[in-house]
């Protein structure tokens, strides 16, 4: 091999190093990045959240049974338009400290998280808040 070839092998190989470092670095820049806007989006969910919708909103029934908890509620009210983030709604649970309890509750959507938490957080009478009873 001639001197002039392994000259263009080792520029070769020289540029190749560092346009490989110049991605991993743009890479890990860009997850990085990612993250902090994902754990900023969800802390603001845990701690900033807003209702679905305006007032008046819509007015929905929802049956909690025994034993659910925090997340199995928190997909429930996601699943009837009550609440943006299921998981959001089963840390700030954990975090405020609420227990869930069982029964029948009328809410709306018009409610944060939180107002709804704070429903929940109250025993139901006896037959209080369940339709036909």
């Amino acid at each position: 091999m001639s001197d002039t070839t392994r000259d263009i092998n080792r520029v070769t190989t020289a540029i190749i190093k560092v346009s490989l470092r110049l991605i991993i670095y743009a890479l890990s820049v860009l997850v990085l990045y990612e993250g902090m806007t994902a754990g900023f989006r969800f802390g603001h969910e845990i701690f900033g959240a807003k209702a679905v919708s305006e007032p008046p909103g819509i007015v929905k029934t929802v049956v909690v049974e025994e034993g659910q908890t925090g997340s199995q509620v928190g997909d429930m009210l996601e699943k009837e338009g009550l609440i943006r983030n299921r998981h959001a709604f089963a840390v700030q649970a954990m975090f405020y400290d609420y227990e869930i309890y069982p029964g029948a509750y009328v809410l709306n959507s018009s409610m944060t998280p939180k107002e709804i938490l704070e429903e929940l957080s109250v025993k139901p009478e006896d037959g209080e808040g369940v339709p036909g009873t």
